[in-house]
Formats: C-alpha cells, sequence, structure tokens
C-alpha cells in the first residue's frame, strides 16, 4: 500500500496514467485527471467507457503520474479499483471543479448524465 507522502506526490500533477487490463491480460494506459479522497484516488469517466468494463473485469490496476499525453513523471504503483458510489462521485465532481476550475466546469457541462466514477486504492 501507498503511504500518505505518495499520495502529496500525486497531488502536485494534474494527470495519471491508468493502466487497466483487458480479459486477454493486454494493458490499457489512460492519461486521466484525478483527485484525491479519503486515502483514494478518484477519476470520472463515461459508463460506457473501455476503463469500466475492464474494471469490471480486472479490478487490478496500476496508476503513475503523467503528462497529458501520458508521458511518465514517476513511478508505476500497483491498486485495485472498483466502481464508485453515488455519493463518492457527487464528491468527486466537486473536488474536480475545485482543482481543475473552469475546464472541469465546461466538461461538466457536457458529460451531466452518464458519469461513472473509479475509486482505487493504493
Amino acid at each position: 500500500m501507498m503511504s500518505s507522502d505518495k499520495f502529496a506526490t500525486l497531488s502536485g500533477h494534474k494527470y495519471i496514467n491508468l493502466e487497466t487490463y483487458k480479459k486477454s491480460g493486454q494493458a490499457v494506459r489512460t492519461p486521466v485527471w484525478f483527485v484525491i479522497s479519503d486515502e483514494q484516488i478518484f477519476v470520472l469517466t463515461s459508463q460506457n467507457t473501455g476503463k469500466i468494463k475492464r474494471i469490471r473485469n480486472n479490478p487490478t490496476i496500476k496508476i503513475m503520474p503523467c503528462g497529458i499525453r501520458g508521458d511518465s513523471k514517476g513511478e508505476w504503483v500497483e491498486g485495485l479499483a472498483r466502481i464508485a458510489t453515488e455519493p463518492e462521485m457527487q464528491n468527486t465532481i466537486r473536488l474536480r471543479y475545485k482543482k481543475y476550475g473552469f475546464r472541469a466546469k465546461i466538461i461538466g457541462l457536457f458529460k451531466k448524465d452518464n458519469l461513472a466514477g473509479i475509486a482505487v486504492k493504493i
């Protein structure tokens, strides 16, 4: 498990690379916005994305701080992901507005419906 100082390391970044796995075991890496709350990492995405499908099939993931294009800015860390609860999603939306500001609000206007949250324990 990752200690609190590693969460502090992550909090200086805007993106993490979220590595999920297909049924074949093939890794899929996706740079995503994230927030940290209650010793977990939260990501918002659409319900019908591959990330959600892959996490439902296999909760094992890896994360790493990265740039907007997925370029490495740290070390990979293993974790377990699950679909976030509705209260966790509402908290994530609030924290995402706080962290990403105006850009998150604009995206929020277009992606109100069909949202899913991913909660990651590392």
